[in-house]
This record gives C-alpha cells, sequence and structure tokens, in this order.
C-alpha cells in the first residue's frame, strides 16, 4: 500500500471520529445539564437515582459500558443488534460525558454565590430568567477550562470504539499497520489526533477569551 493510498485511507477513518466527536458533544453537553438540574434536585428519589448513574458510569471503563450498550439489549431482552452499532456507541459515549459534565457543571453552579440570587429575585427576575440571563453566563466562563479538558479527552478517547468493531482511525491503523507489518499509520494517527487536539484546544482558548472579564 502506498503512501498516499494508506493516507487517505486513515483520513476517512479521522472522519469518522470527528462524527463521533461532534455527535457525542451534541448529545452530551445538553444531556449533562439536564443530569444536573437532577442531581440538584430536591426530589430525595430523583436525586438518589441521579447519584446511582453518575457514581456508575464513573467508576466503570467506558470500554465496559460500550459492550453492555451494545450486547445488552440482546442479552437481555433478545432483540437483534443488526444495524446498531453506531447507536450503540454513541448511547454509550454521550451518557458516559453527559455523567461527567454534569458534575462540571454543577461544580460552577454551586460556586456562585447566594447574593445573585436572591438579587435577582428583588428585582423581579424569574427562577429561569435568574438561570439564563445572569447564573449561566458565568456559570460557562468558570467551568470552561474543566470542560475543555474532558472535550480533549473526548477525542482520545473514541479511539475506544474500534471494541466494536467501529472503523474510526486507530481501527483503521491497527488493521494497516498488521498487514503492511509497518508503524506508519501509528505515527499518521498520533499527528491525526494531535491536529485534532490541537484544534479544539484553539476554539477553546477562543472561548474563554470571548468571556473573560479582562481584557
Amino acid at each position: 500500500m502506498s503512501f498516499s493510498t494508506m493516507l487517505s485511507t486513515m483520513a476517512v477513518g479521522m472522519a469518522r471520529t470527528c462524527g463521533l466527536f461532534f455527535l457525542t458533544l451534541l448529545f452530551s453537553l445538553p444531556l449533562g445539564l439536564l443530569v444536573t438540574f437532577g442531581r440538584m434536585s430536591k426530589n430525595f428519589l430523583l436525586r438518589s437515582v441521579v447519584k446511582v448513574y453518575i457514581a456508575v458510569v464513573r467508576g466503570t471503563p467506558l470500554m465496559l459500558q460500550l459492550l453492555v450498550w451494545y450486547f445488552g439489549p440482546y442479552y437481555l431482552f433478545g432483540w437483534s443488534i443488526k444495524g446498531y452499532r453506531f447507536p450503540a456507541i454513541l448511547l454509550a459515549f454521550a451518557f458516559n460525558y453527559a455523567a461527567y459534565f454534569a458534575e462540571i457543571y454543577r461544580s460552577g453552579i454551586e460556586s456562585m454565590p447566594v447574593g445573585q440570587y436572591e438579587a435577582a429575585e428583588v428585582l423581579g427576575y424569574t427562577k429561569a430568567q435568574t438561570f439564563l440571563r445572569i447564573i449561566l453566563p458565568q456559570v460557562i466562563k468558570r467551568i470552561l477550562p474543566a470542560v475543555t479538558n474532558e472535550v480533549i479527552t473526548l477525542v482520545k478517547d473514541t479511539s475506544l470504539a474500534f471494541t466494536l468493531a467501529y472503523n474510526e482511525v486507530f481501527s483503521l491503523a491497527k488493521q494497516i499497520a498488521s498487514s503492511q507489518t509497518s508503524f506508519m499509520p501509528f505515527l499518521i494517527a498520533g499527528i491525526f489526533y494531535f491536529a485534532a487536539n490541537y484544534v479544539v484546544a484553539f476554539a477553546m482558548e477562543r472561548a474563554e477569551k470571548a468571556f473573560s472579564y479582562f481584557r
């Protein structure tokens, strides 16, 4: 296999990696906020269920969660898993990262002074208006560095999709390296991951500057 063919093949795999990355963020970021509300709920049952969910997700390997999401429907309910590979991968990643984002959100929300809520109430803001217009913008600024770390980790964690034979860039690198007895595919994969993380870090840095109070 020529270098150009190897590069183009792995570029297709990187496109699949990016697709998984963006879809995971699309679902996990808002889902994490919902999980945060459940975690901070005054309802004991809801709060307990969410705490168990977060504990299980953070206490077990993502690779194991991928296997459970994919094979679970078949072994538990006898459902066919034909064509279910990518949905299972996306569900596993989305629910895994939602738990981590939820705890980041919670730390940001709980760091806000109570006086801001009281002042907003005096000014006639509803709870929803207080959260969306006053609390959330400040929370986003505070949690961006932690979110950046998780997003960078997600770029690298997409390689775990190889567990379910999803042909992202790392899976293709392993296949090509094995068939060609060459280390070059791993170097190319490493460059792809580094480039993706550089773009993510740059974008998040720009976002942090946009939310900075000091110019």
